[in-house]
């Protein structure tokens, strides 16, 4: 992708990968690199009781940690204030009902449902982290099914055979109390982009040194209809007026369409 923008810069971003089922123990997983920055994200499933406040929907939880040799400030032990900061965006954008709707994950209302864990370890912290933990979660989201489980008469949810064929065939529904396996809906890909100021000019999916140098750094959510999900201006000492957060904006657009034909490609 190549843009020009008002600020002299040249809005291209790094190639980006995805490989689905990175980790073979996990419900669903995936790894993604963007440029020279990798993550891997799993996810496990577990059923708990829906909230009394939300009896027809499940829960969606998200931890990010940084490997220890991810990047030269990290050190090992509990998950520093980057890697915090990285789980609460990563939860937002997925919090938005557009993205996934929570009541896909019920089972039973008010007596069941899925809480998905997905945990994202970053590899190599070289920029983009943002962008580079939600195409890894995306991915794993994309390729997760919840299994067959049915109620058994105490009201437990329990593991149990997919109901036959022919149960579950167009215009017939499964046994009462027994839920087939099913992926999850997802149709609208959220992408961030991560843009910076550096020197006067805009620059697109910053590394990490770009980062560091940039004196100021934008970080733009979209969903897969360009619609706007978030737009964060990380402080420092440069304005970023209307022209630059359109021009940034746009390229978030056209990293969705990109990142949208990647992940295409690598499920079909």
């Amino acid at each position: 992708m190549e843009q020009k923008g008002d600020a002299g810069g040249s809005l291209e971003s790094r190639p980006a990968s995805v490989t689905p089922g990175a980790v073979s123990s996990a419900d669903s997983s995936a790894s993604a690199k963007l440029g020279d920055s990798a993550a891997i994200a799993g996810i496990k499933l577990e059923v708990a009781v829906p909230s009394e406040d939300s009896p027809t929907q499940g829960h969606l939880a998200v931890a990010v940690e940084m490997a220890p040799m991810s990047a030269p400030d990290v050190r090992p032990g509990r998950p520093g204030e980057a890697a915090q900061c990285l789980a609460e965006q990563v939860s937002s954008i997925l919090a938005c009902p557009d993205v996934i709707s929570r009541q896909q994950l019920c089972i039973e209302p008010g007596r069941a449902c899925w809480v998905v864990y997905l945990d994202i370890i970053v590899l190599n912290a070289d920029g983009s982290l943002l962008d580079l933990c939600l195409l890894a979660a995306w991915t794993a989201l994309c390729t997760l099914r919840l299994p067959p489980v049915c109620l058994t008469a105490e009201g437990n949810v329990e593991p149990c055979e997919e109901p036959p064929q022919s149960a579950s065939a167009a215009g017939a529904d499964t046994p009462t109390g027994v839920w087939a396996s099913r992926g999850l809906q997802l149709e609208s890909q959220p992408v961030a982009q991560t843009c910076g100021i550096l020197e006067g000019k805009l620059i697109s999916d910053c590394t990490a040194e770009e980062e560091r140098l940039a004196a100021t750094t934008i970080i733009t959510t979209v969903d897969g209809r360009g619609d706007l999900l978030g737009l964060i201006k990380a402080g420092g000492t440069a304005e970023a007026g209307d022209l630059v957060m359109q021009q940034c904006i746009e390229a978030a657009k056209l990293r969705q369409q990109e990142l949208a034909q990647l992940l295409n490609s690598q499920l079909s």
